[in-house]
């Protein structure tokens, strides 16, 4: 199973460069087609190696890590490649490397050199791919950043007629997150590094995750500890509060204020990715200039990339830090959820109102994980497989029609589903999948969501001394689903109801392909809508652990 890690991480990167040289565009295609199809059966071998091997490492949280394979890349900083798997990445990603064959089909009438557009895509694959299966925190800052270039040329190429402007935005916003991330690494270098020569720690882990035993040292002798086990939080604790609310001098952690500054840096370093608001004004310029197979990929899994960094970094590294801005935090969360819905609801172009829709959704990732509880967490973390299904869907639906019309404008539409009545019974899954319809994956992550959102306010919880703020927060949150259903059924009936426009007649049929593509995403939103226990099956133990070691902390 480490070898078909291994192989899914660089496969992509090596048929990329196969796919500049071969002799014909199709050729081009089908290789991509073929490494994406090898890539997911490989991720399926190693989900079920996940769901049948007993032989767990542990991580610092305690959490079991499978497969996990491991040799020393900057020995001097200690730096390893270090790779492996747990509940937390697998799902996200399966959802990768099956949304990668749609994404592959889905560009196949791409006449633009297509060589080059799989092989940028590819080498995107790798980025992703690489940064849910590292366990060293300088490997996933390497594989978050060598996705930005691709992403970068995919929409400033292939784009709409602003795509300059779109890429040269998303490229700066996104290096700006990453410049914060690099000067908190620097900061958790520098002060493990103090720490180690203080309490007579030869290493901390200072650029890792796991627990990493060093064999070369004598039997007793000082060891390595991972970022996120209990001696390096203690370094970053909050101090102990007296009766009037004042630090207690000589408790809490010896850097508390960096532990401070460090969780909102990555914060805002990986809600630019996610997006939240005050950070999503890219988001939508990314989606409308860009081609509808790399909008699916953005929305369906690049979005994602923010939400498991948090938390796999931010939370269980500054576990304290985390509690003391829970409020801020989730607030932040809300206003995404109210704002993006209004920003959606006031859209006249189609796909701009999809990618606002993205924004409001991925709001309930950041409250779920701010109010920390475990249902707060597993609703986040389902939420962004939930969206990932439906986002592409939704961008997908968007693009069958564009390619024909060559317009997005809502109101120069009507009668869709009349002139095309499977198309549009397929849209209807989409969108009221997007919409949070019970029986559909846009339900569970949003629901459990708004419960662990309430359960913040129980004794023991973050929200136990500010329960009237935690159930204002909770009516807001709950009240945009009801922003998000109405700007859904107002766009649909605008677009899919009423009498078909004459034009109609003159586009192409929907073919094969297209109705293949939007059938894998509408029953996978089924599946997923009424069976979610496949994403947690995998998901609760190491969600549980993660709950677990980061709840007991003090401030």
């Amino acid at each position: 199973m480490e070898l078909f890690i291994h192989l899914m991480i660089f496969l992509p990167a090596v048929f990329g460069v196969a796919c500049l040289f071969v002799p014909s565009k199709q050729a081009a295609r089908q290789l991509a087609l073929g490494t994406v199809v090898v890539v997911f059966i490989l991720s399926l071998f190693v989900a079920r190696g996940y769901y049948g091997s007993t032989a767990f490492s542990e991580d610092g949280l305690g959490t079991p890590v499978q497969f996990v394979s491991s040799t020393s890349w900057i020995e001097s900083i200690n730096v390893e490649y270090r790779v492996g798997v747990d509940g937390i990445s697998m799902p996200l990603v399966l959802l990768t490397t099956a949304l990668s064959i749609l994404i592959v089909l889905s560009a196949w009438k791409e006449e633009r050199n297509p060589k080059a557009y799989m092989a940028l895509y590819l080498f995107l694959l790798m980025g992703m791919l690489g940064v849910f299966l590292s366990l060293d925190l300088l490997l996933f800052y390497v594989f978050f950043e060598i996705g930005l270039l691709p992403m970068y040329f995919l929409i400033g190429i292939w784009g709409g007629p602003n795509r300059e402007y779109a890429a040269i935005k998303f490229f700066l916003y996104t290096l700006a997150g990453s410049i914060c991330l690099l000067v908190v690494m620097l900061g958790l270098y520098f002060y493990t590094s103090q720490a180690k020569q203080a309490d007579g720690i030869t290493a901390v882990g200072e650029n890792t995750w796991v627990m990493v035993e060093s064999p070369d040292l004598a039997e007793g002798d000082k060891k390595k500890l991972s970022l996120q086990s209990p001696e390096v939080r203690a370094l970053f604790a909050a101090p102990d509060l007296n009766e009037e609310g004042e630090a207690i001098e000589g408790t809490g952690g010896e850097y508390w204020m960096f532990a401070q500054w460090a969780f909102w840096l990555t914060l805002i370093a990986f809600l630019i990715k996610l997006p939240a608001v005050p950070f999503h004004t890219w988001l939508p310029d990314a989606h409308v200039q860009a081609p509808t197979p790399i909008s699916m990929i953005l929305a369906g899994v690049l979005l994602k990339m923010g939400g498991y960094a948090l938390m796999r970094i931010t939370y269980p590294i500054f576990p304290d830090a985390a509690k003391y801005f829970w409020f801020t935090v989730a607030t932040l969360g809300v206003i995404a959820i109210i704002y993006g819905a209004l920003c959606a609801m006031a859209q006249s172009d189609w796909k701009k109102l999809v990618a606002y829709s993205s924004v409001s959704h991925m709001g309930y990732v950041t409250l779920g994980l701010a109010v920390m509880t475990t249902a707060g967490f597993n609703g986040a973390y389902f939420q962004m497989i939930g969206h990932g299904i439906t986002s592409a869907m939704m961008f997908f639906m968007v693009g069958v029609v564009y390619d024909r019309a060559h317009h997005r404008e809502i109101d120069r539409f009507g009668g869709m589903w009349l002139h095309w009545p499977k198309y549009g019974g397929w849209s209807l899954v989409c969108f009221f999948a997007g919409m949070g319809l019970p029986g559909l994956c846009g339900f569970i992550g949003e629901v459990m969501v708004l419960l662990g959102t309430f359960k913040a306010a129980a004794p023991g919880n973050v929200g136990a001394e500010s329960v009237g703020a935690v159930y204002t927060l909770g009516a807001f949150a709950a009240f945009g689903v009801v922003l998000t259903a109405g700007y859904i059924l107002w766009m649909f009936q605008r677009i899919y109801l009423g009498k078909p426009r004459p034009e109609y007649e003159k586009y192409e049929p929907v073919t094969a392909r297209e109705y293949g593509i939007m059938i894998t995403l509408g029953l996978a939103a089924f599946l997923f809508g009424i069976v979610p226990w496949l994403v947690f099956s995998m998901t609760d133990p190491s969600i549980n652990n993660l709950i677990e070691n980061i709840l007991p902390v003090k401030g």
